[in-house]
């Protein structure tokens, strides 16, 4: 759980991919990219879920392809040494894409929240009032490609829940194995964390 944790802190609260010691392994063909994805989903979003991948050496997320549903998708990053796709709610696209935005202007770690959480207060950054991620992380190679499967991975939910607290959700903020919980409380990115067993 613990490795999933950081992944999810790093990569989907940020979000920004939690990179590794860089790879110069070149990223796999759309194709794969998005089908492996896209596993992330309960298979009703999959087909119409947007796609965000890599292409070329120039490892930025790119569009890979375009979708009508209401998820956005981001492809498995080469550049890291364990298997990790996130699918985010349209809802939560300002919070993702001003993240993206930050960290590409030279903004690192936790200033990327500073500056979003401003930008909640002042209304210039919407939030929606909940809105789930789907992730899945397991070890390297966790793709399988010839079957469109990852039976390594394992799933990881967040329901961002923003300003929501202890109090007034009844979660729990400490993590507990099977049990949902609430990771920052009072934050506009406070989310119920939910790792599922079955």
């Amino acid at each position: 759980m613990r490795t999933r944790l950081v992944a999810s802190l790093a990569l989907c609260l940020s979000p920004a991919v939690l990179r590794a010691q860089p790879s110069k392994t070149a990223p796999a063909p759309a194709t794969q990219q998005i089908a492996a994805a896209v596993l992330a989903l309960p298979k009703e979003f999959r087909a119409d879920a947007r796609v965000l991948g890599y292409a070329g050496s120039s490892h930025e997320l790119t569009m890979i392809r375009q979708g009508k549903g209401p998820f956005t998708c981001l492809a498995n990053d080469p550049a890291t040494k364990e298997f990790h796709v996130a699918c985010y709610h349209e809802s939560l696209e300002p919070f993702m894409a001003r993240g993206r935005a930050l960290r590409a202007s030279g903004v690192k770690g936790d200033q990327v929240d500073t500056v979003r959480f401003a930008e909640v207060r002042t209304g210039k950054l919407a939030m929606p009032k909940q809105a789930t991620l789907y992730q899945l992380f397991g070890p390297a190679g966790s793709f399988d490609a010839a079957h469109g499967t990852a039976k390594k991975a394992k799933p990881l939910i967040v329901v961002y829940i923003p300003g929501a607290t202890v109090a007034s959700s009844g979660l729990s903020a400490q993590p507990a194995d099977g049990l949902p919980w609430i990771m920052f409380p009072g934050t506009p990115k406070a989310h119920i964390m939910l790792e599922p067993k079955m």
